[in-house]
């Protein structure tokens, strides 16, 4: 089965818990100092938000699969649409040991495609000198298709303040 999942960056850990756990809601499945994920059931999704970004707003996006012959299936799928693969194979992130690949849209958005193996009790562990990718989690694209967070009070169309949601924007 797969699991679509979401990673945003936020200011205040316990301000957004409480605004996601009432809208799932639900309480998060896992809650650290600077992290919390939800596994959602219905839609089935991995949505996880952490302190550890440079930007508020969307960190990247992806898939997580239940088997490594599904991640498999999804890295020969993109390897035959000759997308461009980091891959990370198992490493560690976001509390987590998975086997993982990262592949990067036109728009410079990150979209990870993993497998979780383990739970583990720090955010990640340290990685080897010569990882090409940043420390955690999605790795830096090339400047000329870097994504842009979008804080969520920025949207200037369907928010709940915005006029033109009136007027058919959405």
């Amino acid at each position: 089965m797969k699991r679509f999942h979401v990673h945003l960056h936020v200011n205040d850990l316990d301000q957004n818990i409480a605004f996601y756990s009432a809208l799932f809601n639900q309480p998060p499945t896992r809650t650290e100092g600077d992290y919390a994920k939800w596994m959602l059931e219905d839609p089935p999704v991995n949505f996880a938000i952490s302190t550890r970004g440079a930007s508020t707003g969307l960190d990247h996006l992806g898939f997580q699969v239940s088997s490594a012959d599904e991640l498999a299936g999804l890295k020969a799928q993109a390897q035959s649409a000759d997308m461009a693969l980091l891959d990370e194979g198992e490493t560690t992130c976001c509390y987590a040991r998975s086997d993982k690949y990262w592949i990067t849209d036109p728009q410079g958005v990150a979209w990870e495609q993993f497998h979780t193996l383990d739970n583990i009790p720090v955010f990640s562990e340290a990685r080897a000198p010569e990882a090409t990718a940043s420390a955690c989690c999605a790795p830096q694209a090339p400047a000329a298709a870097r994504p842009v967070s979008i804080p969520v009070a920025a949207a200037p169309c369907c928010g709940p303040s915005s006029s033109a949601q009136a007027s058919g924007c959405c």
